[in-house]
């Protein structure tokens, strides 16, 4: 069976250094930090204080209040972002084909701000159970590729992935393989997650994941670096328009890039731990490259998973080397988690736009708050540190892994 080639047609981002495409890339490539004393409680008693929350985002620029009231946020993030994609694409949504449109959609953990509060309102009461009738909507995560399909009238597939952090990663992927077996034309894809809340904070502090860098919170994302000490909570959301290559060609599309191939492995190791040779990885490195068809020595850069936890960054590393051998040196790799701290499920999807914009523009955003060398890197890689490189960029890979061992691994080409 010849499979179909799959293009990206549409791309639109809510992240914490940009509420826009264009405001994301202008962060990406400036070297923004988006990590912040913490605004939406009282963080007085918790180790961490800090997180990269979205700025000057009100949801009654988007909703109107009673609508906004039904959505979570991670919801309405991903309304948000689908729709800049969308937008962007140029779809004729009264001309296409519903049926063959789908939404396919990653969450790591959906609507925590919603349980949290309907729990904490419970607490608080008498006992008698009276919880919001949104309560189970507004949580669920799989509500967020509903609430697009509802609004635009996709009709296609339509589900959520939940893989921990790499959750978008593996909804892009699976929307790769509907679009080139031939089962749909187009899929609205990404990922959106809302977790910098009481309960999520609290329970990543309580594993000891999160840096803890309160002096300095706009430094304390800070991949590969000696002195790094745990991830920086993100939120936010990022949306592709995945379309059949013939199908964006015969409406005169803008294609910003091919999507070459993806990968998938387990690292069968540990609930949060990364295996500690980085096994799966490089399985998964290996496996995205066998789906697309390229050779090692074809990726010029890629977007590692890099959390800025002492044990993961040097396992993803190591892993590279593994599989690319003397090219690693010459490849760019970075982190923009750097940038706009851990999006968790929503991760995927935002450095996988952060990958394909690298190659639009030949230019690869670095990787920022670097200061102290780690005996534990190799030195000859290159970081991309503190500083955008330019350089052609016509492969690019994105790494995304969550907790449980789940390993993706996504890649762009340009065009040909």
């Amino acid at each position: 069976m010849q499979l179909k080639r799959v293009v990206v047609t549409g791309l639109g981002a809510l992240t914490p250094i940009g509420n826009t495409l264009e405001e994301y890339w202008e962060g990406l490539k400036s070297g923004k930090s988006g990590s912040a004393p913490i605004t939406y409680y009282d963080t007085e008693k918790f180790k961490t204080k800090f997180a990269c929350e979205l700025k000057n985002y009100n949801p009654e620029d988007y909703f109107d209040r009673k609508e906004a009231r039904k959505l979570d946020r991670f919801a309405q993030y991903a309304l948000v972002s689908s729709d800049e994609a969308i937008a962007d694409s140029g779809l004729d949504l009264d001309a296409i084909d519903k049926f063959r449109v789908g939404v396919i959609w990653g969450a790591g953990i959906g609507g925590l701000e919603t349980f949290q509060q309907e729990v904490l309102n419970y607490a608080a009461g008498d006992g008698t159970p009276r919880f919001n009738p949104f309560f189970i909507p507004k949580m669920i995560a799989d509500i967020a590729p509903g609430n697009i399909s509802i609004k635009h009238g996709f009709m296609g597939p339509n589900y959520t992935t939940v893989s921990a952090c790499a959750s978008s990663a593996n909804a892009m992927i699976d929307a790769l393989n509907y679009i080139r077996l031939g089962h749909c034309d187009v899929i609205v894809t990404g990922g959106s997650e809302a977790a910098v809340t009481i309960a999520g904070m609290g329970g990543f502090n309580a594993m000891h994941a999160l840096s803890t860098r309160n002096e300095s919170p706009e430094t304390a994302s800070r991949p590969f670096d000696a002195t790094r000490d745990g991830f920086v909570l993100g939120e936010g959301a990022g949306a592709l328009v995945l379309e059949e290559y013939e199908h964006a060609k015969a409406r005169g599309a803008k294609i910003y890039a091919e999507v070459a191939g993806g990968g998938l492995s387990s690292d069968a190791y540990h609930m949060t731990a990364p295996h500690p040779d980085g096994i799966g990885v490089v399985k998964v490195m290996e496996n995205c490259l066998r789906d697309a068809g390229l050779k090692p020595e074809d990726v010029d850069t890629i977007n590692t998973h890099g959390t800025s936890t002492p044990l993961g960054d040097v396992a993803e590393l190591k892993a590279i080397s593994q599989v690319f051998g003397e090219h690693a040196k010459d490849i760019n790799i970075n982190s923009t988690k750097s940038m706009t701290g851990h999006l968790l499920g929503a991760a995927g999807a935002i450095e996988a736009i952060a990958s394909i914009l690298a190659m639009e523009h030949n230019l690869v955003p670095p990787t920022i708050n670097h200061t102290t060398v780690d005996e534990n890197i190799d030195p000859s890689l290159n970081l991309t540190l503190n500083k955008a490189q330019e350089r052609k960029v016509d492969v690019a890979m994105s790494n995304t892994f969550g907790f449980g061992g789940h390993n993706a691994c996504i890649v762009f080409k340009k065009i040909s």
